[in-house]
């Protein structure tokens, strides 16, 4: 843990960039949140490397760098996360130790559960389009109708693994997809991401978005893998 404290307004505005999962603007924390990350909290997470931040027009905007996820990881595993005292202390504090809890018993990471938020779905309780209409095939439709070529999801993944393997200068170093894409043969991209997606959910395997959206080509955006409506563009694997 590091030994950098951090003050409430923000670790506040860490759980908020956190939930948000992508970049956010002052506006739209203050409508969404009721709080901005400007003066001496901002400048302090970005030198600790927490949170990036630059001048989208007149307002700031933020995301929550890789360390920013570590730290947020850290505190809650360490229980050291500061709260006010109260009955709103009380009802964070036990948010938190059932999302502790709920991630020890999964195996699931901060990442995983807080993706970007998708407004058009706020409040809504109709029945998705996908579900309202569904076709119904008969066994003589299905048999009429071709099967898809397609490549097997292990002899993907065997690629996917052998090209990091080639392209990392060690087991745990970070990939970018822009370059692992091409070496993954005949494969289509609606399969690879199928299994990226899998391979992401395997023990030793992490896929990341990029820290810094500035820095991102059109070549890396184009090459990345959307899991959970989040963008995500470098591939770590550990030893098996």
């Amino acid at each position: 843990m590091s030994d950098k404290k951090l003050s409430i307004p923000e670790i506040s505005a860490l759980v908020v960039l956190m939930v948000e999962a992508k970049e956010v603007s002052n506006p739209e924390l203050k409508e969404h949140h009721g709080l901005t990350l400007d003066g001496k909290a901002r400048r302090h997470l970005n030198e600790l490397k927490l949170v990036d931040s630059w001048k989208d027009g007149r307002a700031y905007a933020h995301v929550l760098t890789d360390l920013g996820w570590a730290r947020m990881a850290e505190e809650l595993h360490a229980g050291t996360v500061p709260l006010l005292p109260g009955s709103a202390g009380a009802m964070a504090r036990a948010l938190l130790i059932g999302l502790q809890g709920f991630m020890k018993r999964t195996d699931h990471r901060l990442a995983d559960i807080f993706q970007p938020r998708n407004d058009s779905d706020a409040g809504d309780s109709s029945v998705p389009a996908a579900e309202s209409e569904v076709e119904v095939s008969t066994p003589a439709a299905v048999a009429a109708s071709p099967a898809p070529a397609a490549t097997s999801t292990p002899d993907i993944e065997a690629r996917v693994r052998a090209a990091y393997t080639e392209l990392a200068r060690e087991p745990g170093t970070w990939v970018s997809l822009t370059k692992i894409r091409p070496l993954l043969g005949d494969a289509t991209r609606a399969e690879v991401d199928d299994v990226l997606t899998l391979m992401n959910r395997m023990p030793g395997v992490n896929i990341v978005p990029e820290s810094n959206q500035k820095t991102l080509t059109q070549q890396d955006r184009d090459a990345a893998v959307t899991i959970g409506d989040q963008a995500k563009h470098f591939l770590s694997i550990e030893v098996r």
